[in-house]
């Protein structure tokens, strides 16, 4: 009875753990790694209360929890390992969940990819992930909660007003150039 028992445990432990890479996962893995740079940012350290929102800007930052960024730079890293690393994310946002926003770019100066996590109008994750072959990659994973896409944008007109050096969010984008 007892092994009967040892042995289905064994077995529910083994099929119980996907070894699917997840966003997040990789996030873990990646963020203390040689030529990868992580920062964590709640939505509050980048002061929105200093902006002067329209009400639907005000509904989007409030249906923000907070950033997770990661970075890989060739300036620490190699050519191969960016080639590995990119085959990497690029197969994790393959997965079902992950629905397609907007593409753009080009294979020569960089290319650049928004996905989602959620409904047209509940996203729970929203993703900017950019690579440049001569520079390295950007993730961006824009947490919250019940998040709507064209409120979201409606915040590309007072991003420049976010209290970005304070974040650290200045010293992410010169990690990268």
């Amino acid at each position: 009875m007892l092994l009967k028992f040892s042995t289905l445990i064994g077995l529910f432990l083994v099929l119980g753990c996907s070894k699917e890479l997840t966003l997040q996962t990789y996030f873990v893995e990646h963020q203390e790694a040689s030529g990868f740079m992580s920062v964590d940012i709640p939505m509050s350290f980048l002061n929105p209360d200093q902006i002067e929102l329209s009400d639907i800007q005000k509904e989007a930052v409030d249906s923000i929890d907070k950033l997770n960024m990661l970075a890989y730079s060739l300036k620490d890293g190699t050519d191969e390992e960016l080639n590995s690393e990119l085959v990497k994310i690029k197969s994790i946002l393959k997965a079902d969940k992950y629905n397609d926003l907007m593409r753009g770019g080009n294979p020569t100066e960089g290319k650049l990819y928004i996905k989602y996590i959620g409904e047209d109008s509940e996203i729970d994750e929203l993703i900017v992930f950019g690579f440049s072959l001569d520079n390295g990659f950007a993730i961006i994973r824009v947490l919250g909660d019940d998040m709507e896409i064209s409120k979201i944008m409606k915040l590309e007109s007072v991003l420049d007003q976010f209290d970005t050096e304070n974040a650290n969010v200045e010293d992410f984008m010169k990690f990268l150039l």
